[in-house]
This record gives structure tokens, C-alpha cells and sequence, in this order.
């Protein structure tokens, strides 16, 4: 039976320091962060990448750190994660295949609607915007032993291109990953900081303090309701519309 992770990914209000937008009918776009670490080859900026809001002209030339990838989103053609922390790396390592690694996003209100229609009420909120069915999850060691053919399939990863590299983890997302065409919300209708059912019911969350900050573990039971919400099959407090598809 699998079993997930749901971890903060994305841009926030401290890196690079403005949300990705969430429009009122659930859709959304994906702003990565900005690296931070020399890489050994080129990587894309802000203004390479294509968005349907406009971004704050000072970080046009600022590259990005595009992880997690999904493929066919900003010029990435493979599902991939790292992550340099140990606190994150060593939970994430243990993913089997057919597990899921959910992401999840700060993201804050764009374009006006009649409240009712609004994913969340509030200017902000927290949502899962895209899914790993994990292919395979490695340490940081484990990937560098590969042969280099093996090695290949982490290649456009944001910390392979690292100079140095410093992943301490690696996973790589398999067939049904991708990034959801609307989101999920984790936060309540009415506040983004007042977790839903979601966190608080489904996950090992208490859903207070910044919650929005931390790691959520689902156990078997809680994976297959949480996958059955997002692909629409059974609804979800709170939730008008689902991640996988357009329903």
C-alpha cells in the first residue's frame, strides 16, 4: 500500500519575495525560487521562463532553481526533486516506487470573483499543486555510485547542476506525476492560515503554528483518500475543484 509526503516547494514571500498566483477558478502558475548556489553550466532566469502575470522587473535576470521539475513545464522534460537538507533528505529516501511526494505552494489571490467562486477567500493560501508517483528515491551517495547512463535520468536537476553538487537526496517521478492543472487547497475556505481537513484529519499535522512550513506524512489510508481527492473522485471539504484535471 503507498504512502506520502507532502513537502513546501515553490516562490514565497522570502525567496525570491512574492507568491505565485492562484487565479478564482482553481488555476494556477508554478514560480520556482531563485538559485542561490553556482552551477556549472547555465541556468534558465525568471525572464526565460513563461508566465501569464508579470513578475517584478528586478528579478528578470535572476536565475532560477527549477526543483522540483516536471516535464513539459518550464522547459523540463523529466519528473525530477533534490534536496541539499538532511532533515528532509532522510524521510524522502525512503519513498518506495508507487509512492506519492506531493507539493505544496503558498500561493495568493489573483484576478476578482464573486467570494463563492473562490478557491479560498483570503488573499493567500496553501495548496498541492503537483504529484511524484515515485520511480525511484536515492541519497545523495547512492546516485553518485550509479553507472553514468543511470546518472543521466537526474541530469537537468536543479542540484546536479550544482557546482558543487549537494543533493542529499534525489527522487524521480514516475508515470501519473505532474504538475495539476488546478490545486487542492490545504487551507481553509474562509483564512489561508487555518488549515483544512487535509492537514489536521488526513496527514500527522496539527495544523497550527506555520504549518505551511513543514513536512506532512500520510499514511496508506490517508494516501488513497488524499489521491482520490485530487483526481476528483470523491470530494474534499473545502475543495470546489481538483488538482489532476479540469473536473
Amino acid at each position: 500500500m503507498p504512502r506520502s509526503i507532502a513537502i513546501n516547494v515553490a516562490a514565497n514571500t522570502n525567496l525570491p519575495g512574492f507568491r505565485g498566483p492562484v487565479y478564482p477558478d482553481g488555476r494556477f502558475e508554478y514560480v520556482p525560487i531563485p538559485e542561490r548556489e553556482e552551477t556549472s553550466e547555465r541556468v534558465p532566469t525568471y525572464g526565460d521562463l513563461s508566465f501569464g502575470f508579470d513578475l517584478p522587473p528586478s528579478v528578470l535576470d535572476t536565475p532560477v532553481h527549477l526543483d522540483p521539475a516536471f516535464a513539459g513545464v518550464h522547459g523540463a522534460t523529466r519528473h525530477t526533486y533534490g534536496d541539499e537538507h538532511g532533515v528532509k533528505a532522510g524521510p524522502l529516501s525512503e519513498l518506495s516506487t508507487g509512492d506519492s511526494l506531493f507539493f505544496y505552494a503558498t500561493l495568493s489571490l489573483h484576478g476578482d470573483s464573486p467570494t463563492s467562486r473562490r478557491v479560498v477567500d483570503d488573499d493567500w493560501g496553501t495548496y498541492l499543486i503537483g504529484e511524484f508517483r515515485v520511480q525511484q528515491a536515492l541519497t545523495g551517495e547512492e546516485y553518485l555510485e550509479l553507472p553514468a547512463a543511470d546518472r543521466e535520468r537526474f541530469a537537468e536537476n536543479a542540484h546536479v547542476r550544482r557546482d558543487p553538487f549537494d543533493a542529499k537526496v534525489l527522487v524521480e517521478g514516475g508515470e501519473e506525476s505532474g504538475l495539476f492543472e488546478r490545486v487542492v487547497p490545504l487551507s481553509s475556505r474562509e483564512a489561508g492560515a487555518t488549515a483544512n481537513r487535509l492537514v489536521t484529519e488526513l496527514s500527522n499535522d496539527s495544523g497550527k503554528g506555520p504549518w505551511w512550513r513543514r513536512r506532512f506524512w500520510y499514511d496508506e489510508s490517508a494516501t488513497t483518500e488524499l489521491r482520490a481527492i485530487v483526481d476528483g473522485s470523491i470530494p474534499a471539504t473545502d475543495a470546489p475543484w481538483f488538482g489532476r484535471d479540469s473536473k
